[in-house]
C-alpha cells in the first residue's frame, strides 16, 4: 500500500489541524497548567470533539461512530501533537474503543454511542510496573458467584482520574508474566473497593495510580474471553503506541518549524544564524528523520487497519522511531534557541516534556528494540 493519504484522509487532516490550533493551542495547556486544573482537560473540548466526529473515529456507524479507522485516528493524534492539545482522545478513543472491538454485542451497545457522542471517557488500567511490561499482570480475579472479585494494583493509568469506566487487566490463572491467563474486565470506578489516586505528570497531563481490593464484578463485565484477554490488549496497545507515535511526529514536526523560525530571526555576528552552514545541516538531518519517522507511522496504521499479520512488528518500529526522532528534534530544538530554549516563557520546553513522556508510554526504544528482535527471530 502506497505511503500517502488520500483524499478523505488529508480532508481529516487539514480539519483535525484547523481544529486544535484554533480550540486547543499551547496556550490552552499553559492556562490549564497555570490553574491547576484536575481534569486535565476541558470537557467542552471534548464535547466539541464529539461534534467533530472525532471521539467516535474508531467506532463503527452503527453505534453512532465514523469508523474511519486508525489512519484517520493517527492523523488526528498528530494534530494533538503539533498543538500539544490536552484531550482524552488517546485514552477513550482509541484504547478504549479498541477494546470494545473485541466486547460482546450487549456491551458495545451499551457504551460506543456514549462513547461516541463523547458523554464517556473510558481508561485502559494494565501497567503495574514502574516500567511497561504488559503481560506481567499480577492483579488477580478470583472466580466468586456469577462473576469475579479482583485484587491488585494498577499504575500510570492514563486519564483514570476522570474515567466513567476503567478497562482492566487482570489474571485469572497462570503465573506473572504468563501471556495466557488474563482477562480484561469493565470495572465501575465507583465500586466498592476501588481507591483511585491521581498523579500529575512532567508533561502537564493526568494520570492515575488504582488500587482493587476485591472489587466484584458479573460475568457479563468480561471483555471477550475469560483467559483469553491478551489478543485483545495487544491490540489494544498496538494501535496505542501507533496513535502515540504519529503525535509523536507532530511534537517533532512543530519543534522543528519552530526551531527553524528561530534560525531565520536570530542574529548573531550580525547574521542570521540559520545562515551557518552548521546549523543548515543539523536542520537538514532532522527533516529528513521526520519524514522517515512519519511514513514507518502512516505504515503501522494502514497495517493495523488491514488486520496485517505483521501489523504488531510495523507498531513498534513506528514507536521505536518516532520516539527516537522526537528526542533529537525536542533536544535540537532546545539547543539550537540557546539558553531561551530552557524557560518557561518559550513553548519549546513543553515540547520537550511531552516528548519525555510519550517516549516511555506504552514501551520505550529499549522495549520495542527487545520486541522486535524477538518477532523477527534474533
Amino acid at each position: 500500500m502506497a505511503l500517502v493519504l488520500n483524499d478523505e484522509q488529508a480532508m481529516i487532516r487539514e480539519a483535525a489541524d484547523g481544529f486544535f490550533a484554533s480550540e486547543a493551542p499551547v496556550s490552552e495547556l499553559r492556562r490549564l497548567r497555570d490553574a491547576g486544573d484536575t481534569t486535565g482537560f476541558s470537557r467542552d473540548l471534548w464535547k466539541k470533539m464529539a461534534e467533530m466526529g472525532f471521539a467516535g473515529v474508531l467506532v463503527p456507524e452503527a453505534h453512532g461512530g465514523s469508523g474511519l479507522g486508525l489512519v484517520a485516528a493517527n492523523l488526528i493524534q498528530e494534530a494533538v501533537g503539533r498543538n500539544l492539545s490536552l484531550s482524552p482522545f488517546l485514552s477513550t478513543a482509541v484504547l478504549g474503543a479498541t477494546a470494545l472491538a473485541g466486547a460482546s454485542e450487549d456491551q458495545q451497545a451499551a457504551l460506543l454511542p456514549k462513547l461516541a457522542a463523547g458523554d464517556l471517557l473510558l481508561a485502559l488500567a494494565s501497567d503495574e510496573a514502574s516500567r511497561h511490561s504488559p503481560h506481567l499482570i499480577r492483579t488477580r480475579a478470583e472466580a466468586a458467584g456469577n462473576g469475579f472479585r479482583i485484587t491488585g494494583a494498577k499504575t500510570f493509568v492514563l486519564d483514570g482520574h476522570v474515567a466513567d469506566r476503567l478497562i482492566v487487566a487482570a489474571r485469572t490463572s497462570g503465573e506473572d508474566g504468563d501471556r495466557d491467563g488474563i482477562t480484561l474486565f469493565l470495572v465501575d470506578p465507583k465500586s466498592a473497593g476501588v481507591a483511585v489516586k491521581r498523579t500529575a505528570t512532567v508533561d502537564s497531563r493526568n494520570a492515575a495510580d488504582i488500587r482493587f481490593d476485591g472489587v466484584q464484578v458479573d460475568g457479563a463485565d468480561v471483555i471477550g474471553a475469560v483467559g483469553e484477554g491478551a489478543a485483545i490488549l495487544d491490540r489494544v496497545l498496538d494501535a496505542g503506541r501507533t496513535c502515540l507515535a504519529a503525535e509523536m511526529v507532530g511534537v517533532s514536526a512543530q519543534s522543528f518549524s519552530m526551531t527553524v523560525g528561530y534560525l531565520k530571526e536570530r542574529e548573531q555576528f550580525g547574521r542570521k544564524i540559520g545562515s551557518f552552514q552548521a546549523l543548515q545541516h543539523r536542520a537538514a538531518q532532522l527533516y529528513c528523520e521526520i519524514e522517515l519517522a512519519k511514513s514507518a507511522t502512516l505504515k503501522a496504521a494502514q497495517a493495523l487497519d488491514a488486520g496485517d499479520k505483521d501489523a504488531p512488528l510495523y507498531a513498534s518500529l513506528a514507536k521505536a522511531k518516532a520516539g527516537a526522532v522526537v528526542r533529537l528534534a525536542t533536544n535540537e530544538g532546545v539547543q539550537m534557541h540557546g539558553g531561551i530554549g530552557m524557560t518557561d516563557e518559550f513553548d519549546i520546553g513543553f515540547f520537550m516534556k511531552r516528548a519525555r513522556a510519550a517516549e516511555t508510554s506504552f514501551g520505550d526504544l529499549s522495549f520495542h528494540g527487545d520486541r522486535l528482535a524477538r518477532m523477527l527471530g534474533y
